[in-house]
């Protein structure tokens, strides 16, 4: 049994699980679902509970057997999800590794493409998903110069754009700002109520969906499933039992933010004005030769900024998707050049390395900055957790007894014990975002800066994250973070620079 792209399909698990390859635990299992045509569906559930894995089983992405092993069965549309990609569409967790071509119109327009959508039907579906998500961009912009929240409402403009009879969104509006998401948001219940879609999105925070689901299953980190019902019923929590299985429920991300006084200045820029490519005074960087580097054309940001970083100081960059962020935690760690203004750093942090971060060595920058990417992936070199968080002090050539002792206080710290053996790859988003601060933290660094550090994280996994970063401010680490968590400002007491977009700027 099939059906066409665009009608509503049913989803069946029956006693339903996968493991990974090469790992020990079960990714899911145990789990017996009913999703009946047009139902929308709020999936919750605590970080590694299988959240991700369900979808990617639906959407018939989990490979074969050399990938991983599978018991029980899981149907789409009354098929194996491998059979009915045609009315899947999946939205990962990272939106860049679903970004196929060059150019935003013809990435949106790829899967209408393949599909078989007729041409004249194509590019009116493209203006108005761009429209839905609110990507006012041209489209011949290169994809490769958007932010990463700009990938991830392209990525779901191009699910749009199909008009899938089964819409699977994993953390759709996770990197977005709190605007941006309420229009993603609103993007998709305006498609589920012109199309009948079912839907079954995965979002670690509820409010936001809790409008548009008539449906909330929570995953058993241990199997199964935890509760199942309407919204209020299920979001009441009488038993308490979300709430400790670390299931985000109204309050949850209240905290006390800590009193911290700031020691010696670790960083000044002045007037600091950073972009993307080589740097508009063709300073030789990145391999090229002065020469090339004049002829090359930078993309300055439209800010002049002034900051100063102490130890123990917090400074959350904010702004909407576009604005810098990224790029100015880039650059404040050294790994962009500067456009203009000065970026300088004090004996405390430079000790007698050059003033200048974007001059300091892999080596020299181990101990004084770390940095966090926004896309976890970005940062992994081996083939294991405990390799991964040993790479850094094992460059640093610390005894091997030390190296052992830290990295088994940040894999408890971190919930990531008993994954210490598993393929970084294989982790859930939640799980490879608290890997990557924690190989950041092996070094420890004296000024950590993190793109999204919450990203993927229920409430219990959120808490620790808050503790651990309080900590390092109280023994005087500085802590600078572009974010979208308006909690987590909060919660470890951070100061805030807010970018302005560029549209911003010129209206």
């Amino acid at each position: 049994m099939t059906t066409r792209p665009g009608a509503p399909a049913a989803v069946r698990a029956d006693d339903w699980g996968w493991r990974y390859s090469g790992r020990r635990s079960w990714a899911a299992r145990g789990l017996t679902l009913r999703v009946e045509p047009g139902e929308r569906v709020l999936l919750l559930g605590a970080s590694g509970a299988g959240k991700s894995t369900l979808l990617a089983g639906l959407a018939g992405v989990l490979g074969g057997d050399d990938d991983g092993e599978a018991e029980g069965a899981l149907t789409v549309a009354g098929s194996r999800p491998s059979a009915a990609r045609g009315t899947t569409g999946l939205l990962l967790q990272d939106p860049e590794s679903q970004i196929v071509l060059a150019r935003v119109g013809d990435d949106v327009a790829f899967g209408c493409e393949n599909i078989g959508l007729p041409r004249d039907q194509i590019w009116p579906r493209v203006g108005w998903a761009l429209a839905s998500v609110g990507l006012d961009l041209p489209l011949d912009r290169p994809t490769s110069q958007l932010s990463g929240g700009q990938k991830q409402r392209l990525a779901l403009a191009g699910l749009l754009a199909m008009q899938p009879g089964l819409l699977l969104l994993d953390e759709p509006t996770a990197n977005l700002d709190p605007e941006a998401a309420v229009e993603v948001r609103d993007a998709v219940g305006a498609v589920l109520r012109a199309t009948g879609a079912t839907a079954i999105v995965v979002e670690h925070r509820v409010d936001l969906w809790r409008e548009i689901v008539d449906r909330v299953v929570v995953l058993d980190p241990d199997g199964g499933v935890l509760a199942d019902g309407p919204p209020d019923a299920v979001l009441a929590d009488p038993s308490g039992e979300l709430a400790r299985a670390g299931v985000w429920l109204t309050g949850a991300g209240e905290a006390t933010p800590p009193l911290i006084e700031p020691g010696e200045r670790l960083l000044t820029a002045r007037g600091l004005v950073f972009g993307r490519g080589p740097a508009i005074t063709g300073q030789r960087r990145w391999g090229r030769s002065r020469r090339a580097a004049r002829r090359a054309t930078g993309i300055a940001l439209p800010h002049h900024v002034d900051l100063d970083l102490a130890e123990g100081s917090a400074l959350a960059l904010t702004g909407r998707n576009g604005s810098g962020k990224s790029t100015l935690a880039l650059t404040l760690g050294g790994l962009l050049p500067v456009f203009g203004g000065t970026l300088e750093a004090h004996s405390a942090l430079a000790g007698q390395a050059s003033v200048r971060p974007a001059e300091w060595a892999s080596r020299e920058l181990l101990t004084r900055i770390g940095s966090v990417f926004q896309d976890p992936e970005h940062q992994f070199l081996t083939s294991r957790v405990r390799d991964e968080l040993a790479a850094g002090p094992r460059a640093l050539r610390l005894p091997a007894s030390e190296v052992e002792e830290r990295v088994d206080a940040l894999l408890a710290g971190l919930f990531l014990t008993e994954l210490a053996d598993a393929n970084p790859f294989t982790l859930s988003g939640g799980q490879k975002r608290r890997l990557s601060v924690g190989t950041a933290l092996a070094t420890r660094p004296r000024l950590l800066l993190l793109d999204e550090p919450t990203f993927g994280q229920d409430a219990n996994t959120w808490r620790s994250l808050v503790d651990l970063i309080v900590g390092l401010r109280a023994e005087g680490h500085a802590i600078v973070a572009a974010t979208h968590d308006d909690a987590f400002i909060a919660a470890v007491g951070a100061a805030e620079l807010r970018l302005a977009s560029p549209a911003e700027v010129s209206a």
